[in-house]
């Protein structure tokens, strides 16, 4: 039976609760099967809203009793799926006991367990799923928790705040009281009741406090959590700098915990990790691990003012907090990275943590604005929020925010951002709120900015230029334009800051001097295309220029700029923008392996191999950077830029792409194995990292092109290696090969690391994402299969299935979309496997074809049954329903 879509909330619809929370007192009885909640909550009259009931929503759990003024409620209904109370007075005392089974919640929302310990998520709605409770970011309360337990089974009682009380109880119990100063949305709120083991560290803030940090782990991961203390620290001191914001709390804890469905949690004061997000040491960590954890914990702990401080008025305002803190975690990484490689690399290390931020947002962003999902970063509707915290919330949130920052200046934007708080500190607010503060701060008219946060769809920037020799003049026009998208016309012309270079012959950048001015002043020019064309023109010029644009990736669009081979080879070896120079090597990368999809029986041109060469050659370039540069631009993207997309056309062109440059270049990959050696130790150092990246690209293409020599290094390094960058980048060469070594490395890598799980990700990750080097190989559907029955996987836990099935289904889609469909067929058991369990997490697994309709015709003939098949499973939950219904629309 065909399951009838949640009913679609409109932002347009909001209006305050007639009723708010002023103080919650709750007390948990802490039982793996029956948990008893007990919620003591002062409910207040909201005078900014109508008369009407008490509205408070429960979900999944028992309700034991309820009363009002220690009475039963006068008239209780329900209406919408939430209790209303009628209530008399201007404020009142309501009391409701619930019963919760920790141990049967698999959806890992609300109160569950993990590894015996309790541990709870409630963004967005989870905390109705412990009590009984009006859950909404804009119902700020004063919490008082209790906590009781066996002490035997959970030692360790925390929650948000500060720890006022704590003691035993009889019959192996023990309690502990926790009150948190400051009022939060119930979704902000947090337990943990664990055998758990701490790392310690008393820091002093900027205004002269002593403060406790501790991230809290199971006892045998302690040796594992030293660089997130670490991390947390560094978050805190450069927050302190940056934007002048202190740590509130005399305390501040950080929980690791296996099973979670998100990355992390900035609940005050209590932040909860993915342990995959917080364990990290040389040998079962990489670089890339080491500058998660950074990134990851600075983005919870500066959500403890972007975010928690000043939170959001309703889920459709979520940008407000998650791109505002994505855009400030990406600044702090970019200023840690700077500071580690010193003042000779901090442009190259700066410019390698931009490279990575766009390489994320043109591979999961741009394909959702272009497909059934597309909505603005502040969507006008949903049907379950927890389908969007999506890359466009995220990511291009974090853009629009870049782009405040670019317009208005880092004085003008901090500027802006005191005011923010000063306006704002302890309230739930909107987007809107946010850019009128920036443009009060600064003077400015903001209005048509934020068209950004009401338009879905990726901006096309279209750019020509016309050099005129006899006046010296090169004069730019700019045109733009958005794409309709589901629900959405095609959108009105936006604010977008194009920062321009113009390169003359010698390679150098020229001096840029507009029409009307008097003298040039700088090399490269933010240019504002508020119209849907606009000519700029550039006077001064001794010879015509090669126009680089939108350096830094200055706005969050597709350039559309007819540049020849020639000149793309040009800007690779010239462009003084390091961002725009790996751009130009990616635009000719894609443009030469979109022609071998298009043409099987072609061959790599000779020129884009020799200026391939060049880049690798240029010692001048810090390691890091080329790494970036010689990296093949990612899978997913190519896909979007195909007509109909071919998944297995682009990976046979791939395919070929890698061997060749792995054959052509074989001397260099081998000269930079030598080169790229880093001495002594282990440590996580940005150019210590770049030249690890490098070698094991290096090794890379090596393997693809079946060299002998690099095949043995691959078998050697893994063999020899000391820490984990250099094992798993071994590792990973001879799994992307066609070596017999191979199978061989998979099983001693699983027998050395059978009893650490999340090294065995990665294991399930490279085998998920394996590409087939030989015709006779097994489809990699066959494997994943096979894996699924490792007594190390399991579906109840998240990180499992984005490793094995997450990696097959989004990062694989050459063996994903197999021609005979069965990767389709195996996509719908499993979703609908996992949406049993979880559906937060089966919604994720769903969206993997989302974007079908670009796909060929055989294919979009293979995967509509599919989806169909979902939609018709009786009981689908409302997040997968979401996904799947509107891919089909």
């Amino acid at each position: 039976m065909k399951t009838e879509h949640a009913p679609t909330i409109q932002r347009a619809d909001y209006r305050p609760l007639s009723w708010t929370v002023e103080t919650v007192d709750l007390h948990f009885r802490l039982e793996p099967r029956a948990t008893l909640v007990t919620n003591r909550m002062v409910c207040v009259r909201n005078p900014q809203a109508e008369d009407g009931p008490i509205r408070l929503w429960g979900e999944a759990l028992e309700r034991v009793s309820l009363t009002v003024n220690g009475q039963p409620p006068r008239a209780l209904r329900e209406n919408d799926g939430a209790l209303e109370i009628d209530a008399e007075g201007a404020r009142v005392l309501v009391e409701v006991v619930t019963r919760v089974d920790p141990k049967a919640n698999t959806t890992l929302s609300g109160l569950y367990l993990s590894s015996g310990g309790f541990f709870t998520q409630c963004e967005a709605e989870g905390f109705r799923r412990i009590t009984c409770f009006p859950d909404r970011p804009d119902v700020m309360a004063r919490y008082t928790v209790t906590l009781e337990a066996e002490r035997e089974a959970c030692p360790v009682l925390l929650s948000n705040g500060n720890l006022v009380e704590q003691g035993e109880l009889p019959e192996g119990r023990h309690y502990a009281k926790w009150e948190d100063p400051f009022p939060k949305p119930s979704y902000l709120f947090a337990l943990v009741a664990a055998k758990l083991v701490a790392l310690e560290r008393t820091v002093t803030t900027m205004s002269g406090r002593e403060v406790l940090l501790q991230v809290w782990v199971e006892a045998g991961n302690l040796d594992r959590v030293e660089h997130a203390m670490d991390s947390l620290v560094h978050s805190m001191r450069w927050d302190e700098e940056t934007f002048g914001l202190e740590l509130d709390l005399d305390r501040f804890m950080i929980v690791a915990v296996a099973d979670f469905n998100m990355g992390a949690m900035e609940n005050k004061g209590l932040n909860i990790f993915n342990t995959r997000f917080i364990l990290a040491k040389p040998d079962t960590a990489t670089d890339l691990d080491y500058e998660n954890v950074e990134s990851v914990v600075a983005h919870e702990y500066f959500h403890n003012w972007t975010g928690n401080r000043v939170t959001c008025r309703d889920w459709f305002q979520l940008t407000l907090k998650e791109g505002l803190t994505v855009f400030r975690d990406q600044q702090f990484s970019a200023d840690m990275l700077a500071r580690a490689a010193g003042p000779e690399g901090a442009a190259s290390a700066r410019a390698v943590k931009r490279i990575d931020d766009v390489r994320v947002l043109r591979a999961a962003q741009f394909p959702e604005d272009a497909g059934p999902m597309a909505h603005p970063i502040r969507p006008d509707s949903y049907q379950q929020i927890n389908n969007f915290y999506t890359a466009t919330v995220y990511e291009k949130g974090a853009e629009v925010i870049r782009m405040l920052h670019t317009l208005l200046g880092q004085e003008g934007f901090r500027n802006g951002m005191d005011l923010y708080f000063s306006y704002y500190d302890g309230q739930a607010v909107t987007c809107d709120d946010f850019v009128e503060v920036m443009a009060e701060a600064n003077g400015v008219d903001l209005d048509q900015f934020m068209r950004w946060y009401g338009q879905a769809g990726t901006p096309r920037l279209k750019a020509t230029g016309e050099w005129n020799a006899a006046a010296g003049t090169y004069t730019l026009t700019l045109a733009q334009s958005t794409p309709a998208t589901p629900g959405q016309p095609a959108g009105l012309p936006l604010v977008i800051p194009v920062a321009v270079g113009l390169i003359g012959p010698d390679g150098r950048d020229c001096v840029l001097r507009l029409e009307g001015e008097t003298q040039g002043v700088a090399t490269t020019r933010v240019l504002r295309l508020t119209e849907d064309a606009q000519r700029f023109r550039f006077v001064g010029l001794d010879a015509e220029p090669v126009p680089s644009l939108l350096r830094g990736f200055s706005a969050p669009v597709i350039l559309e700029l007819e540049e020849d081979d020639p000149r793309l080879a040009f800007r690779m070896a010239y462009d003084a923008d390091p961002f725009n120079r790996w751009d130009a090597a990616q635009r000719y990368a894609e443009r030469a392996v979109l022609a071998l999809a298009a043409a099987p029986g072609s061959g790599l041109p000779q020129a884009f191999v020799d200026a391939f060469r060049t880049l690798l050659r240029d010692e001048a370039l810090e390691p890091a950077f080329r790494a970036q540069a010689l990296a093949l631009p990612g899978e997913a993207y190519l896909l979007e830029r195909m007509m109909p997309a071919d998944p297995a056309a682009l990976r046979a062109a791939l395919v070929r792409t890698m061997q060749a440059l792995g054959d052509a270049l074989a001397a260099d990959w081998l000269s930079l194995l030598e080169a790229m050696q880093v001495a002594g130790g282990y440590r996580y150092h940005p150019g210590d990292a770049g030249r690890r990246a490098l070698a094991n690209l290096a090794l890379r293409y090596l393997a693809a092109a079946g060299n002998a020599e690099g095949l043995a290094r691959a078998q050697s390094r893994y063999e020899t290696a000391t820490d984990m960058t250099v094992r798993f980048g071994a590792l990973a060469a001879l799994a992307q090969s066609a070596s017999p070594a191979r199978e061989t490395a998979l099983a001693a890598f699983h027998a050395r690391y059978r009893d650490d799980a999340l090294v065995l990700d990665k294991w399930f990750a490279l085998q998920a994402g394996a590409w087939r080097w030989e015709a006779p190989a097994a489809p990699t559907l066959e494997r994943v299969r096979a894996l699924m029955a490792d007594p190390a996987f399991s579906l109840s836990n998240p990180n499992k299935v984005y490793a094995l099935l997450g990696t097959f289904f989004r990062a694989n889609p050459g063996e994903f979309h197999a021609a005979d469909g069965s990767g389709h067929a195996f996509w719908a058991e499993q979703v609908i496997a996992l949406d049993a369990r979880n559906p937060q997490v089966a919604s994720r697994m769903a969206r993997a074809l989302e974007n079908w309709r670009r796909f060929t015709p055989a294919l979009q003939a293979s995967i509509r049954p599919r989806l169909e098949q979902v939609l018709a499973v009786e009981h689908l939950s409302a997040d997968v329903a979401e996904v799947v219904g509107k891919a089909l629309e």
